[in-house]
């Protein structure tokens, strides 16, 4: 009996209590952006803590900071070993909206073969999927395969501001060979991938403002300023119905793709773009319609509104002309662009294209770059033929639409080789209503991550 074999039999006869643990874990409502959730950010920091304890880690450390707690462990076998670095957060989104749940979002349901709750994807559930494959190998082994160090925050749908600070401050004591992420999916159940590039984000609140205070619509109608409509105009300004965002000094700075890519987004061979509108329930995908929907998502800028806050939205009625509305306003970028220069030319589009009678107030929350990957490295080959063992056919490589900053900050800062492998998949609704994780990617997630463990240890990279 080969040693997979033996991790791959241990994780089926646990596979129960790991989802158990997994369910305790996600029942913790870790929601980083809302203070009220503080402690409870703080709870499933010291869950997982306890769970590396468990696991075997000798001395696993939660790492306070100036907002939420980091966790840090490590297990250090042998220096002719390679160190893989493995990086999760255990924070979690907002609830919103709570009437759209089919069960409430922090009491963990299986349905469908689905576990549903916030955070079941992103990213409780794939950080189990590698502390479960950490714990076959020490209860098969004795030890783990190669030597580890394991970094989770609390702060990554909160900006991630605390974790960039720690990384730019301890490179050494990070310092690594790889890095290990899974926080993505892949394409379909039957069809793996390793993502090879994720745009960069930039999160701004625009603030636009009239009259001193609230009007009467009646006694000041028609000669009013109006902020809520001030706002719909700028932004439609910013982005015109056919998607096509008004900053010509980002128009300008979008990498043109390989012709192999182009090729393989203009095929869909896949029919990824059929798959999107069937997850979406619509007809068609909206957008520039001179790129095909895969280079959209993968490659072109964004800029999407979040929520616009002003005036009266309660029941009944109330004639107000608000003085003052609120947008939430994201991009995303191709990985080439710094988010902070792209906030320059933000800044000078929206006070070019404001209306005028309005006082107008734009604000970077929270911005992280994106990040290409060369797949041409052992580290993700290995991660290829692990998927290819477990999945039956070879992965593909594609970028993906998300953002995860500190991907980035780990190539600037420690300058190793970035292995995205998620087993997510696209209909698992994150970030949204009705989040979930499949148990059966949950358990052949496991079984690649070990495998993938042994294959690094073995390739003698």
């Amino acid at each position: 009996m080969t040693g997979q074999t033996q991790r791959n039999i241990y994780l089926d006869k646990n596979f129960d209590r790991f989802v158990a643990q997994l369910s305790e874990w996600l029942a913790i409502p870790s929601i980083s952006t809302l203070s009220e959730n503080r402690e409870d950010v703080r709870r499933a920091a010291e869950w997982v803590e306890k769970r590396l304890l468990e696991i075997g880690f000798a001395e696993p450390r939660i790492v306070p900071t100036a907002g939420h707690p980091l966790v840090y462990a490590e297990w250090h076998i042998d220096d002719r070993q390679p160190t893989l670095l493995l990086y999760g957060h255990y924070d979690v989104q907002p609830v919103d909206p709570l009437a759209e749940w089919l069960s409430p979002p922090f009491e963990p349901t299986v349905r469908d073969g689905n576990i549903y709750c916030r955070g079941a994807c992103d990213d409780k559930g794939q950080v189990m999927i590698v502390l479960a494959a950490l714990e076959a190998w020490v209860k098969t082994e004795g030890t783990l395969p190669v030597n580890v160090k394991i970094l989770l925050e609390g702060e990554e749908e909160a900006g991630g501001d605390s974790i960039a600070e720690y990384v730019r401050k301890n490179p050494n004591l990070l310092k690594a060979d790889a890095v290990l992420i899974c926080d993505t999916h892949m394409v379909s159940p039957e069809q793996p991938s390793l993502v090879t590039g994720l745009r960069g984000i930039l999160y701004t609140e625009i603030t636009v403002t009239g009259a001193k205070t609230d009007l009467h619509s009646g006694s000041y109608g028609g000669v009013a300023p109006n902020p809520l409509h001030a706002i719909c105009v700028l932004i439609s300004r910013l982005k015109g119905e056919d998607g096509v965002i008004a900053i010509p000094e980002l128009a300008a700075n979008i990498p043109i793709p390989s012709a192999t890519e182009k090729q393989f987004w203009l095929r869909d061979s896949l029919h990824i773009e059929a798959a999107l509108h069937a997850e979406m329930g619509v007809e068609h995908c909206v957008g520039e319609k001179n790129y095909p929907a895969l280079e959209r998502i993968g490659l072109r800028p964004t800029l999407e509104v979040h929520g616009i806050k002003g005036g009266f939205t309660g029941e009944g009625a109330k004639t107000v002309i608000p003085a003052q509305a609120t947008a939430k306003v994201s991009m995303r970028l191709p990985a080439n662009l710094d988010p902070h220069t792209v906030f320059g030319w933000l800044e000078k589009a929206v006070s070019t294209d404001m209306p005028n009678g309005y006082r107008v107030r734009i604000t970077n929350l929270h911005a992280g770059k994106g990040v290409a990957i060369n797949p041409d490295n052992p580290f993700i080959r290995a991660a290829a033929d692990a998927l290819a063992a477990e999945y039956g056919v070879q992965p593909i490589f594609m970028r993906e639409g998300g953002s995860i900053p500190i991907a980035a900050l780990f190539a600037e800062v420690l300058r190793i080789p970035l292995v995205l492998m998620g087993f997510g998949l696209p209909d698992d609704t994150v970030h949204a209503p009705n989040e979930k994780f499949s148990l059966s990617q949950f358990r052949k997630g496991m079984k690649t991550v070990a495998d993938y463990l042994a294959r690094i240890r073995n390739s003698g990279i």
